[in-house]
């Protein structure tokens, strides 16, 4: 357990950083997952309004460090290749 007040400090910056990470994270697999939903259902309307709800969401989490941007820039090509085959 931290003992300095600089470590008790930043153990509790850690945590909010963490809570916030995931939250975020998840927010992401839910665009992707209802993106993957679509796709399956065969409803291409609907995969290409969730396709453009989703590719912002990925771009902001590379841009934030959550994920790397070379991750967001596949996922978002296999997305769209996925759309785009339908």
């Amino acid at each position: 357990m931290a003992n300095s007040a600089q470590a008790k400090k930043r153990a509790r910056q850690a945590e909010v950083h963490r809570q916030r990470n995931a939250s975020q994270r998840s927010a992401m697999r839910t665009k992707i997952k209802a993106l993957r939903k679509a796709i399956v259902a065969g409803d291409k309307e609907q995969a290409v309004v969730a396709f453009q709800a989703a590719v912002p969401v990925l771009d902001r989490m590379a841009r934030k460090g959550i994920i790397h941007k070379n991750t967001a820039a596949r996922g978002k090509s296999r997305l769209n290749n996925a759309v785009r085959a339908m």
